[in-house]
């Protein structure tokens, strides 16, 4: 791909997703809605735990399986 073809793609892009931010909308996410109802909020351990520790674990689990379970020929 050329120069020129390059820049065009990247202006064609850069203008797309600028449009789209431009013309989308607040989430308003002050307001409430009529069957809003919030759970409580969690500690930052939980957080962690949840978006940190379970992912990493259950990945280890997958591929402590993976390679015991493995029946491929060892070289």
């Amino acid at each position: 791909m050329d120069k020129k073809n390059a820049l065009r793609a990247g202006s064609l892009a850069a203008g797309t997703t600028l449009m789209m931010l431009l013309m989308s909308s607040p989430a308003l996410a002050l307001t409430r809605d009529d069957g809003d109802d919030p759970a409580p909020k969690l500690s930052v351990m939980e957080t962690l735990g949840l978006f940190v520790a379970a992912p990493l674990v259950l990945f280890l689990v997958i591929a402590g399986l993976v390679m015991l379970l493995d029946k491929s020929k060892k070289a």
